[in-house]
């Protein structure tokens, strides 16, 4: 027994030695360490492969892949707008104003996202699968040139076959359609579904596919996007993917309630660019050169509208330690004077976002934050109820969605300033995901999602301190122990 017990003590010692050097070898988030290292410490040799799947970093050289001629292409417009970053009038935009009080972020996201500010555009926003479906196969219907598309979730289901039957359509017509999705989002969807596009002469791939998928075992980072353009002239951002599900046809969600954006304008050129760069990180053996004159044309050609809108396209991912849009976000709410609204269906901020709420809330903005009323993932559920009653007890105002789903990732600011795109309000979109948001300067866009927020409250439930005193002492466990796992979720 007394050798038992030695092999045991040896084996937890090893395991402990190999714990810390595994967990603290690489820079991350403090929290997301502590976690990792419990996982591993309290689950002996599991929690190792566990690690194997979740928690290891993306190699540094397929990171490289995805810098290079994209980002340069953008450099010198960036250049030129931050010696012209001054007074905006009202000859130049009606959203003068807004632009003049948001010259802070636009510059930091020049500066931190190689993101410019790109104007005269037309949006338009759907919260109904329905109603962005029909317009996306329009749209389809009269691409001439190129489709491109990048989702997160692109399932094998009616709407996925209908979808990959209209694509494979435009193929044969000469379109040059082009697919990403990711291998984990998209579970059941291969190679032999998209066959009928590629015979047609189009292109599809898992995000930074390899032939050694089963040894390169990391899948905590996934290629979040939901990101489309057509012949560089239109293009969608948001929440939806492709699937029955965003469609309220699936009977587990009901109703599924989330935001697409729909852009007419210079937007549609940060929309490709950010599909360019993860297409050539993607496809060793076809990359997009962005500044060939042929890709020019084809991918950026001069659109004009009649729109004002004014907008960056925000990417964030597990490259850069910036965590872009997670500072956008801070900053968003550092500038509330009056009001901030969020709809998030993941409600896990980390200690810097739960210090912009606090501050905020504590200066006197009104924030309203809207979140499902039922779950998809049981311990992300659990952790979003912990950091609702939180956030309640600071005197924020926290509704759950009661009729069905919602899965829309957006915030707007005073009525002005709106976010738009693919980031949870979660560690997971801060620090492991590859997303990608739109950040909009416009009025008209900004009241049009104020009405969409009373509309999801009048069908949503406000939280409140009652509603808390209520919860057995199991849920309330369930609550505080996944609040432990917020690092991982």
């Amino acid at each position: 027994m007394s050798l038992v017990l030695e092999i045991i003590g040896l084996i937890l010692l090893i395991n402990t030695i190999a714990a810390i050097i595994t967990v603290f070898r690489q820079p991350r988030n403090i929290a997301a360490t502590w976690a990792w290292f419990l996982v591993l410490v309290f689950i002996p040799v599991l929690g190792f492969f566990i690690y194997a799947f979740f928690g290891r970093r993306l190699p540094k050289n397929r990171m490289l892949l995805l810098s290079g001629s994209t980002k340069k292409q953008v450099s010198s417009l960036i250049n030129k707008q931050k010696r012209q970053l001054g007074k905006f009038t009202a000859d130049q935009t009606p959203n003068y104003q807004i632009l003049n009080r948001a010259q802070g972020q636009i510059e930091m996201f020049m500066n931190t996202a190689t993101a410019p500010l790109l104007g005269n555009n037309e949006v338009d926003v759907y919260t109904k699968g329905t109603d962005f479906v029909n317009q996306l196969f329009t749209d389809f219907k009269n691409a001439r040139s190129s489709i491109n598309i990048e989702f997160y979730t692109f399932y094998a289901d009616n709407i996925g076959h209908q979808t990959l039957d209209l694509l494979t359509e435009k193929a044969k017509q000469g379109v040059d359609v082009r697919v990403i999705y990711d291998a984990w989002g998209s579970m059941g969807t291969n190679e032999k579904f998209f066959r009928p596009l590629i015979e047609a002469g189009g292109h599809a791939y898992p995000f930074l596919h390899n032939r050694f998928n089963l040894i390169d075992m990391r899948v905590n980072f996934r290629d979040h996007h939901k990101i489309v353009t057509i012949d560089g002239e239109y293009g969608y951002i948001g929440g939806m993917n492709i699937g029955d599900q965003y469609l309220g046809r699936k009977k587990k969600f009901g109703n599924w309630y989330d935001c697409m954006m729909r852009v007419h304008g210079q937007g549609v050129q940060g929309l490709q660019s950010r599909f360019i760069l993860d297409w050539n990180a993607t496809d060793q053996q076809d990359k997009i050169d962005p500044n060939a004159a042929d890709a020019i044309a084809k991918y950026y050609p001069e659109v004009k509208t009649d729109g004002h809108a004014a907008m960056q396209i925000v990417a964030s991912d597990p490259i850069s330690s910036m965590e872009q849009i997670k500072m956008g976000y801070i900053k968003l709410i550092g500038m509330a004077q009056r009001s901030v609204k969020i709809m998030t269906p993941y409600l896990i901020p980390d200690e810097s976002v739960l210090d912009a709420l606090k501050i905020a809330v504590k200066s006197g903005v009104d924030i309203t934050i809207i979140t499902p009323d039922m779950p998809d993932h049981p311990f992300v559920y659990r952790a979003t109820q912990y950091y609702t009653e939180q956030l309640t007890k600071l005197g924020i105002k926290v509704y759950a969605y009661n009729n069905g789903f919602l899965h829309a990732k957006t915030m707007v600011i005073d009525d002005e300033l709106v976010s738009i795109g693919s980031a949870n309000l979660d560690y997971r979109s801060f620090e492991l995901n590859f997303e990608c948001n739109a950040f909009v300067y416009d009025k008209d866009l900004a009241n049009r999602m104020e009405a969409i927020y009373q509309d999801a409250i009048l069908e949503s439930t406000l939280q409140t301190k009652q509603i808390f005193a209520q919860e057995s002492w199991w849920l309330n466990f369930k609550q505080h122990f996944s609040r432990l796992l917020s690092p991982l979720l």
